[in-house]
């Protein structure tokens, strides 16, 4: 039987040198010569449907061998490389071999990025494949669904972002490196890179709702005395919470304390109303605030958004009424339980009191008619 010699110079240590450029273990690309052999035989020869197949690579002079057996008979092991096949199988090797190093080679920045879920990362702007958008990450290649796009931004080619890394998802393409610019995470990222307080843990994030490009609350806790949570992430003159607002292009961003006392969370998260009241019902998750008239509109905010956000971030559903509509409901309802007898009464107490108003008129006039 001929051996398949494969060059030293042209595969073992060119193949051993991209494995260590690219990060890719060279036991892997062993696999792929081995496989890459044993497929051009095949496609050459054909093999037997009851025989099992082998081959061996010396990892230092790249010499191969192919091996057949019986099944389950190993030892009828026996050498069936074919003479001249060594031209063939480097051909269709060198195809096979390239293909698998593009393929270990993305799952080693997988692997990579894998790690990395959940942080920022930066990327560019490379083109745009329908609704979706291919980002350059430097190493790697992700994509950014239309769902995990920001609509209130406009993006265009080789603009520069930052990225919050939702994960890797199976695709029609195979696994794919998502990326998002509408995920909660990327307003928390954003924070923990500016406010040194939150990168430490000194500052906590307990809660957050947000609607990409329009508005974000965030809810931030410290139980480090003498730290002020909210002004640690806005920062002197405001500039910690603005450089996070000017990397989200401009989105708004409420930062409130949060509270173990429910009533004071509720009504921090309906900031900027003031002068609330509120009962809560903790059974059923929800809360009735009650708001001046002048405050109603700001508690409910545009389109209903300041309660929407108040809701997904405290975890209760809240409904909102005017204080003096309310009152005058309560009036209505005590009214409509009162009893003809009751009705009736109170005609009586008003005629009557109505009469010795017209006789006490009557009495001073007469006294001022006699001086």
């Amino acid at each position: 039987m001929a051996n398949i010699n494969i060059p030293r110079t042209e595969f073992a240590a060119a193949l051993a040198q991209v494995a260590a450029e690219r990060g890719i273990d060279p036991s892997q690309v062993l696999e792929s010569i081995k496989l890459a052999i044993l497929t051009a035989y095949k496609k050459d020869y054909g093999t037997k449907d009851d025989y099992e197949y082998e081959v061996e690579v010396d990892p230092q002079t790249g010499e191969s061998h192919l091996f057949a057996w019986p099944a389950d008979k190993p030892k009828k092991r026996e050498e069936i490389t074919p003479a001249g096949f060594g031209r063939i199988a480097a051909q269709q090797a060198r195809n096979i071999i390239v293909q698998k190093i593009r393929e270990a080679e993305k799952n080693s920045i997988l692997e990579e990025y894998e790690k990395r879920i959940g942080t920022l990362v930066n990327g560019m702007i490379l083109r745009f494949e329908g609704d979706n958008i291919l980002v350059d990450l430097g190493k790697g290649e992700a994509i950014m669904p239309p769902q995990e796009q920001n609509r209130g931004e406009s993006y265009r080619l080789n603009m520069r972002l930052v990225f919050y890394l939702e994960g890797i998802r199976e695709t029609m393409k195979g696994r794919q490196i998502i990326v998002s610019r509408s995920h909660e995470g990327l307003v928390i990222g954003l924070f923990r890179r500016e406010v040194p307080e939150v990168a430490s843990g000194a500052v906590e994030v307990r809660a957050i709702a947000r609607e990409a490009g329009s508005r974000t609350k965030i809810a931030v806790f410290s139980k480090q005395t003498g730290v002020d949570p909210v002004g640690s992430c806005v920062g002197q003159k405001g500039v910690r919470v603005q450089a996070v607002i000017n990397e989200l292009s401009g989105e708004k961003i409420d930062i409130i304390q949060y509270n173990e006392d429910l009533q004071k969370f509720i009504l921090a998260a309906l900031a900027p109303a003031e002068n609330l009241a509120i009962e809560i019902n903790e059974e059923k998750k929800a809360a009735l605030v009650l708001a001046p008239e002048d405050q109603l509109s700001l508690a409910i905010g545009k389109g209903g958004q300041n309660v929407r956000l108040a809701m997904k971030l405290t975890g209760y559903k809240i409904d909102i009424e005017s204080k003096e509509a309310r009152a005058e409901k309560r009036e209505i309802a005590r009214k409509a339980k009162e009893t003809p007898e009751e009705k009736k009464g109170k005609k009586v107490e008003k005629e009557t009191v109505g009469k010795s108003a017209k006789a006490r008129k009557k009495e001073e006039k007469k006294s001022e008619d006699g001086r």
